[in-house]
């Protein structure tokens, strides 16, 4: 899986390249098919971290963003947004409701 990494405003140190990659490859676990991500993290005028992460699956894409004032916690936060989607995403179809058993009104004899 290839990560895609932009920063506005923001150098992108190794170290922050490393973070983020590392939290993407923990989304493999979810053995979902991912075709690419795109990482974007930006300073705020408030001296704010913005981080957002769009991963792309065949079912379509998922998007998650934070702000925070440590960028760590924000990729962090991002991240376990990501895999709640992916955990909704793989178990939609075993959430589906049963057919609703007819209800069978008893005569009185």
């Amino acid at each position: 899986m290839k990560v895609n990494i932009t920063g506005k405003n923001i150098d992108i140190t190794s170290a922050i390249r490393t973070h983020i990659e590392s939290k993407f490859k923990k989304l493999e676990k979810w053995q979902a098919d991912i075709i690419s991500c795109q990482a974007t993290f930006s300073e705020e005028p408030n001296k704010q971290k913005k981080f957002e992460a769009v991963i792309k699956v065949p079912k379509g894409q998922l998007i998650a963003s934070a702000v925070n004032d440590d960028l760590y916690a924000a990729i962090n936060e991002v991240e376990q947004k990501l895999e709640r989607q992916l955990n909704k995403l793989q178990h939609k179809s075993e959430a589906r409701r049963a057919e609703k058993p007819e209800l069978v009104e008893e005569e009185d004899e």
